[in-house]
């Protein structure tokens, strides 16, 4: 298997996972503007599917093109509540408010992987999740976002699966990487196939 690639993300979760499955990665963020490219996307009625892979594919793109001849994977996640796209918040208003939108609602969360070499995409892989979150009274809601730090709230949304986040949900079905913004068991199966 290769393993050995460029993360052309700065996100820590990822980076474990990459970790945790033996595959080595030098990080070098990719810096795109998501907000007017979704926004552009969505004018021209994309799904969220597609918003999703063509943000995976111009950050893996975009980073390849620096670093000539190296698989460079780039990954996308995006929360889908029946068709509206939910971004990362940027303040702690934004995030309780986005929490009171999704709460006791059902919601897809949406995650695209794609490698890339010499600034050409030469693989991806979109999966989704679906999450079923618990109808919570707002101090439940406000509580569970005080044990959330600003730089992980800020980075990876309003809920870490990974952390205390499964507890606002009353059913999830999908693959947990995929939730967590990585669906690496397919990340793998194409990078051994490449020995």
């Amino acid at each position: 298997m290769i393993n050995n690639i460029i993360l052309a993300s700065s996100s820590g979760v990822r980076k474990k996972i990459l970790d945790k499955n033996g595959i080595n990665c030098e990080i070098v963020p990719a810096n795109v503007d998501e907000e007017s490219i979704k926004e552009s996307l969505l004018k021209t009625k994309e799904t969220p599917k597609t918003i999703s892979k063509n943000l995976a594919e111009l950050k893996a793109n975009k980073v390849s093109g620096k670093k000539t001849d190296k698989l460079v994977l780039g990954a996308d996640s995006i929360i889908d509540l029946n068709g509206e796209i939910i971004s990362k918040p940027k303040s702690r208003e934004d995030a309780l408010n986005i929490l009171k939108k999704l709460n006791g609602q059902k919601h897809q969360l949406i995650s695209s992987v794609c490698i890339s070499k010499n600034e050409a995409m030469i693989w991806n892989y979109t999966d989704a999740a679906t999450l079923t979150m618990k109808q919570l009274n707002l101090n439940e809601i406000k509580s569970y976002l005080v044990k959330i730090k600003d730089k992980e709230l800020y980075a990876y949304g309003v809920y870490q699966i990974e952390a205390d986040g499964r507890s606002l949900f009353s059913k999830i079905e999908g693959n947990e990487d995929t939730i967590m913004g990585l669906p690496v068991k397919q990340i793998k199966e194409y990078l051994n196939a490449l020995k």
